[in-house]
């Protein structure tokens, strides 16, 4: 149950999700956001999930009125360590009476249970704000967009999309008939974003495609991202339509002509 007023610490990926889920929570007046909570990788000072440079997440907590809390973890990091650190950061949040945990998960009852596990007997309670079904995501992705949220697509899974999606704007065509088993949102890891604007920043975060790299991740699933710079504006290409792209028996993407 929601207090009269709810403070609200929000897990903080950097991308659509995570900005659709403010926009969310702060239209709902029993709730009042508080800060946002990201996980870095203390070696390399990037986001430990996309990737992203520290400098362009305290851009966008700056963009959104609110503090940044990190979570530094090592690299590699076990689930003993990065669970210790995360309790570490729960505690924290407990003395600045933070009472609710948000995450901007969607569908995937999987993803969803660990935070409600990792929040169980800790007396902050897991808020999921952005939550519905697979069949709803397509008409999702389309309403955020209508309220001026803007994302580059910053990572792929090159098995069911291909390099060719990386640094396109997540927009209308990016939209368009996507492969069959490819979430319109990314839900399943087929693609992840950076919000650079939406109806919670003040301005747009200036942010500069760089070089693509290929890294492999948990379960030895391969992704290729593109790196992100603050410098400029922002520099991405609009993406063709889903529907010129179709995926071979094998994986392998293919480009229509």
């Amino acid at each position: 149950m929601l207090s009269r007023v709810s403070k609200v610490l929000l897990s903080w990926s950097t991308g659509k999700d995570s900005a659709w889920a403010l926009h969310l929570l702060r239209r709902r007046g029993e709730v009042e956001v508080v800060g946002l909570l990201m996980t870095l990788n203390e070696a390399a000072d990037r986001v430990a999930m996309h990737d992203v440079r520290r400098e362009l997440v305290e851009a966008q907590a700056a963009a959104a009125g609110l503090p940044l809390y990190p979570v530094m973890l090592p690299h590699p990091c076990t689930n003993e360590v990065h669970e210790a650190r995360m309790m570490a950061a729960i505690s924290e949040a407990i003395g600045r009476g933070v009472t609710h945990m948000a995450f901007g998960d969607l569908f995937l009852e999987e993803v969803r249970a660990y935070p409600v596990r990792l929040l169980e007997g800790t007396g902050i309670e897991p808020m999921f704000p952005v939550w519905s079904s697979v069949q709803e995501t397509p008409a999702l992705a389309r309403r955020r967009l209508g309220t001026g949220l803007k994302a580059v697509v910053t990572c792929v899974n090159p098995r069911p999309l291909g390099e060719s999606f990386l640094d396109c704007i997540y927009d209308q065509d990016f939209l368009a008939d996507p492969p069959a088993g490819v979430d319109s949102c990314g839900e399943r890891g087929e693609f992840h974003t950076f919000c650079f604007a939406g109806p919670e920043f003040t301005s747009e975060v200036c942010v500069r495609v760089g070089e693509a790299v290929s890294r492999v991740g948990s379960g030895s699933q391969t992704s290729v991202e593109k790196r992100l710079s603050g410098e400029g504006a922002v520099v991405a290409v609009p993406c063709r339509p889903f529907r010129s792209f179709g995926v071979s028996g094998d994986g392998r993407s293919e480009v229509s002509p």
